[in-house]
């Protein structure tokens, strides 16, 4: 015989209903995954989490409106004179001092001067105690404008040149540079070659166009402690920067060793000229006319 199923009366109620409970699950189940026949679910308000979502960035928002203000009340108890600095500070121009705007006034900066009213000019400008640097500062027509001169008065700065050995050469591959000029021979050219990437930038790799490179670099060394100076213009602007003297040179010294820089270099080759002090504006300088 098979098995009888014994039932209670009361039971068929109780099963009926739990059978209408679990058709309701599972239609709950098949509308969250989205259903049979493209069924969704559109929920009406957010959910718990994107409540909590919504209050912490509202208060991430409300400190960042609030930091400004905190930020105002911060300047307004700073003591007067410092309020508002960080603005003043990020517009503001390098002023000049009283002194130099006091002498500024003096020259006419539209007006090119003859090279003795120039230096004239240059003594009535000066304002600083020390034996200032007098300096020429030469537009040319062209780049690559390059050359070697003997100053008859010399440039009164101490020039500390080197002749290239393998002492020198060790002390420049560890960076230490210690001269001004470096003179060399033919022969040091293959040992030159390692640090040429050290001395290229500064402008101190021996080479003959500059008149570094020579057979005899003892003579050239006296003679550039004597006066002798290498001029050139920079590499991508037609101008030069070069130090012709000092102020307790005289006018007469000053004018001697001006008038063979601008000789060597030709005038032909020269646009414009302006002579300064270290500390002085800069005076426009006519050389069309015989200097």
């Amino acid at each position: 015989m098979g098995k009888i199923k014994v039932r209670s009366l009361g039971d068929n109620e109780i099963e009926q209903k739990q059978k209408e409970k679990s058709k309701q699950k599972a239609k709950e189940k098949k509308l969250v995954k989205g259903g049979k026949g493209g069924e969704r679910i559109v929920s009406v308000g957010p959910s718990e989490e994107e409540l909590s979502k919504v209050v912490i960035v509202s208060e991430a928002n409300q400190s960042q409106t609030d930091k400004p203000k905190t930020d105002k009340l911060k300047s307004e108890n700073l003591p007067a004179g410092r309020q508002g600095r960080k603005q003043k500070t990020d517009n503001r121009k390098s002023p000049r001092s009283k002194s130099y705007v006091a002498v500024a006034k003096t020259l006419d900066k539209n007006k090119k001067y003859s090279l003795l009213d120039g230096l004239s000019m240059l003594e009535k400008l000066k304002r600083s105690k020390f034996d200032e640097t007098i300096e020429l500062h030469i537009n040319t027509t062209e780049t690559g404008v390059s050359g070697n001169i003997t100053l008859p008065h010399g440039t009164g700065k101490l020039i500390r040149v080197a002749i290239a050995d393998d002492d020198v050469l060790a002390k420049v591959a560890q960076g230490k540079i210690d001269f001004d000029i470096l003179l060399a021979t033919p022969l040091m050219m293959p040992k030159l070659a390692r640090v040429a990437k050290i001395l290229g930038p500064k402008g101190l790799m021996p080479n003959p166009k500059n008149g570094t490179l020579t057979k005899d670099p003892e003579r050239l060394a006296l003679s550039f402690t004597k006066g002798q100076m290498n001029f050139r213009t920079e590499a991508k602007t037609p101008i030069m920067h070069l130090t012709v003297g000092k102020m307790s040179f005289g006018a007469k010294k000053l004018s001697e060793n001006i008038q063979t820089l601008i000789d060597v270099i030709k005038k032909e080759k020269i646009r414009n000229i302006t002579l300064k002090s270290t500390m002085s504006p800069g005076i426009k300088i006519d050389f069309s006319k015989a200097l």
